[in-house]
């Protein structure tokens, strides 16, 4: 069942972190200072009682989305005018088959939020079934995340269903976006650093995982929650952050491991429980809209 206070549970374990996990070694160091961690209770939460774990990357080694970013489009520019004309374009969907896989796509909590990439992957992604890869995707997702709060508290710009006067996708947490800054999406970065990590991890499958990735970010314009600038701006910060994870020992080991994991589900035929067909038909219908 879908966890509703999913994004503000974790902007509030974000800012309330300022250290990296207990397992972390100095990027500067050869090797990781223990074997990469599949437990959540060693890694630690962000916050107690969040749910949401700690990354690899400790604040200070965090891309800076301020400076990586220009300001957002002014109101009344042709760039504001192309946000609200894709603003437009991706409402319609919210109805959908497509709009539910946005509600879906809008929870950032695991479970279930693994199962996000399982079919472009082709293999089941669990905290049982391949705990390294599970880990990663979510270790991943706070560093990406947390890297998009400079520039987001910096602009704190009106995000679209207050713009529009309209609801959003996930009413329940509307109180809280509203008083949170649209510019960059935190979820679009998250996605796309999930994206290109399971792209590297397989490369065979890397136009299907992209392709989810960028359809992840585009979730959120359908949901009304972002901007078109919103989305390409956090895509951009979430590599960035990748960029910044492939200097980390700990990151770079769990990596690894994950990629065995793969081989081995792979090996073994395993298959993603969820309806791929299903899944596949509901993002065709958004492929040609921007974001």
């Amino acid at each position: 069942m879908r966890i509703s206070s999913s994004l503000l549970l974790l902007l509030a374990a974000l800012m309330a972190s300022a250290c990296t996990s207990t397992d972390l070694a100095h990027p500067g160091s050869a090797m990781p200072a223990a074997p990469p961690s599949i437990s959540p209770s060693a890694v630690g939460e962000s916050r107690p009682g969040s749910g949401f774990l700690k990354g690899y990357l400790a604040a200070d080694e965090l891309p800076d989305s301020l400076a990586l970013l220009a300001a957002p489009p002014a109101v009344g520019s042709a760039e504001q005018e192309a946000d609200n004309a894709a603003f437009h374009a991706l409402r319609a969907l919210q109805n959908s088959a497509r709009g539910e896989l946005a509600r879906e796509d809008a929870n950032l909590k695991f479970p279930p939020a693994e199962q996000v990439f399982a079919c472009a992957l082709g293999i089941p992604i669990s905290e049982q079934a391949t705990p390294h890869l599970n880990m990663l995707l979510r270790r991943v997702l706070t560093d990406a995340a947390a890297s998009t709060s400079k520039a987001k508290n910096n602009y704190n710009r009106t995000r679209p269903f207050v713009a529009f006067k309209e609801s959003s996708c996930t009413p329940e947490e509307e109180d809280f976006l509203r008083k949170n800054g649209s510019y960059p999406s935190g979820h679009a970065a998250a996605g796309w650093a999930q994206a290109l990590v399971l792209a590297e991890l397989a490369p065979d499958r890397s136009d299907a995982l992209l392709q989810r990735g960028r359809a992840y970010g585009q979730s959120r314009g359908i949901c009304r929650a972002h901007w078109k600038s919103d989305i390409e701006a956090g895509r951009l910060v979430g590599a960035a952050a990748v960029a910044r994870l492939h200097t980390n020992p700990t990151f770079m080991a769990q990596f690894n491991a994950a990629r065995n994991e793969v081989v081995k589900a792979r090996t073994h035929g395993a298959k993603p429980a969820r309806d791929c067909a299903a899944e596949a038909a509901s993002l065709a219908t958004s492929s040609a809209l921007t974001p």
